[in-house]
């Protein structure tokens, strides 16, 4: 089965490319990409995140902000903003973050490829969430958020993708974070071809970032397929939008935590009782702090940073044979979540917060020092092996457990969901 195929994206114009290109919808809340929004009317979270252009009031999953993103992609293409390429191309997107740097192929994945999980999974959705991609796609008719895969490195692949890269790229513009985003069209019939028989050797691909709009096409092409009596199988509504980068290339950050802790657990009690599985040292400031290795952890508590390390005796009751069991987050909620703080079901509980590595240490110790939270945990970041040893085991890691940078922009490229590309 072949897992990828080139389509015919639509996309802005060179000159707004970097006005276009917006945040991905899940990693602002409503008031920052108002912020964002509301004096560049390019932006594409006027279509991802459309609820900008409403009244504060109105539900973020309210059936009129669905009807907004529709009526303002519409806008967009009728205006120029966003343009359709008149034959099926694959893209290569290159992010450049410091010292490090990621390249993508853009292309469209089967849908039954992740339904027969040739495309694998590592996370649950929240229902919620996945609903409010099916609406959005449903209502837009399109997919504006690309999902994020990884796959082993090939060097067939990686060479093709260089090829392309030493030619001139049709965008290149510098964003949030010192981000370079540059992106390149791959019209060339001889290259779409060669691109197509590399991937055909390439078995299994892997979601890193992008679940709940991976699952959400999947009830899409059920829908569309079900009112379809011609289905083909060959329909856009078949595939769904991705960016593949090689593990290799991937970035895995931190994703840290904050807690609530009941008044009757002081903080020597729940330092002394945290000694029983850690080696707990005192640290000076959020700098020296942050974790260096695996199963060690630093903690915020008291306005006082400390370093947990795994003693020898909850390593030995750790089964290094389970991937899940092993995770930094796993220790951390069976040591100390749940047996200490009562915190059972991360997804749900309300006394844990998450916080994007991206942010920094200063960012956890800032909110405890608030008030709301009484302390922090911060982690170290879980590798892109550990991700994919999980996903080939069938197993679920916890909630959170990854955050991945730099994040694809949004409105690069965009998959219509018209019938036949």
């Amino acid at each position: 089965m072949k897992l990828i195929k080139p389509f015919r994206g639509l996309r802005p114009p060179r000159n707004l490319a970097n006005k276009v290109a917006s945040h991905p919808y899940d990693v602002l809340n409503r008031k920052e990409a108002y912020e964002i929004a509301k004096d560049n009317p390019y932006s594409f979270l006027h279509i991802n995140k459309p609820e900008v252009d409403l009244d504060h009031q109105i539900d973020p999953y309210d059936k009129e902000v669905y009807t907004k993103g529709k009526e303002n992609l519409t806008k967009f293409i009728q205006e120029g903003t966003l343009q359709r390429d008149e034959e099926d191309n694959y893209y290569v997107y290159k992010q450049i973050m410091g010292a490090h740097e990621q390249i993508g192929l853009v292309a469209v994945a089967s849908v039954e490829a992740y339904e027969k999980n040739l495309i694998k999974k590592h996370e649950f959705t929240r229902p919620d969430k996945e609903d409010d991609r099916v609406n959005h796609m449903k209502s837009v008719g399109a997919q504006v958020g690309p999902v994020f895969l990884t796959y082993k490195s090939v060097d067939t692949v990686n060479h093709l993708i260089n090829q392309i890269t030493d030619t001139e790229p049709e965008y290149d513009f510098e964003a949030d974070f010192n981000t370079r985003h540059v992106f390149w069209v791959v019209k060339d019939r001889n290259m779409v071809r060669k691109i197509d028989s590399a991937f055909d050797g390439i078995d299994h691909l892997y979601v890193a970032d992008g679940h709940h709009r991976s699952a959400a096409a999947s009830r899409i092409k059920n829908l569309y397929k079900a009112r379809n009596p011609v289905h083909t199988g060959e329909e856009s509504y078949n595939f769904f939008l991705v960016v593949l980068v090689p593990d290799n290339q991937v970035q895995i950050l931190d994703y840290n935590r904050v807690v609530k802790i009941e008044n009757t657990i002081f903080p020597t009690e729940f330092l002394n009782r945290l000694s029983e599985n850690f080696d707990i040292v005192p640290i000076k400031n959020a700098t020296m702090a942050k974790p260096s290795m695996p199963k060690c952890f630093a903690l915020y508590l008291n306005k006082c940073w400390y370093q947990l390390t795994v003693t020898n005796k909850l390593r030995g009751q750790i089964d290094e044979k389970k991937p899940k069991e092993s995770l930094d987050v796993s220790i951390m909620q069976n040591a100390v979540f749940e047996p200490l703080l009562g915190i059972k079901d991360q997804r749900s509980d309300k006394r844990i917060d998450f916080v994007g590595g991206i942010r920094g240490l200063e960012e956890l110790e800032a909110r405890v020092n608030l008030g709301e939270w009484q302390a922090a945990v911060a982690f170290y970041p879980t590798s892109v092996e550990s991700l994919m040893t999980i996903a080939d085991a069938d197993e679920i890691m916890p909630p959170k457990s990854t955050w991945f940078e730099p994040k694809l922009k949004s409105g690069l490229v965009v998959h219509m969901l018209d019938g036949n590309d």
